[in-house]
């Protein structure tokens, strides 16, 4: 992954928001990632701002404070487990169904349990929450 294939991805996204979540992007979207090399390039930087969307300020990379590590990811690898695709198209579907058929509250749990989070990490000074 590079930084324009990145760029190509928040497109994609701000297309998806407009989409699906009709009126979303006029109240604010709020888009959190972490520091790393692709998402801090030039060219991803210029993509996040033409996309409208809001960049929540993000601690250096702990596994305890993202929500792919500790939430989404974690959710799917259970559901996943034990399966077997021929393709990567299946495998594609899966993910995309996995993702699909969960309510917003669903989404919503993970970015309070990041808050949560975010508390202990700074109750613990830093240290991490789960050893």
């Amino acid at each position: 992954m590079n930084g324009q294939y990145y760029a190509n991805l928040l497109a994609q996204a701000r297309e998806a928001v407009v989409q699906k979540r009709r009126g979303k992007l006029s109240r604010g979207v709020l888009f959190l990632q972490d520091n790393a090399s692709v998402h801090t390039a030039r060219i991803s930087r210029q993509a996040l701002k033409d996309t409208g969307f809001s960049e929540i300020d993000h601690p250096p990379y702990s596994p305890d404070l993202a929500p792919s590590n500790y939430f989404l990811f974690s959710n799917l690898k259970k559901e996943l487990r034990g399966r077997r695709f021929v393709d990567d198209n299946q495998m594609k579907m899966a993910v995309e169904s996995h993702f699909d058929c969960k309510e917003k509250e669903y989404f919503l749990g993970g970015l309070k349990a990041l808050y949560t989070r975010c508390e202990k990490c700074i109750s613990l000074e830093r240290d991490y929450i789960e050893k």
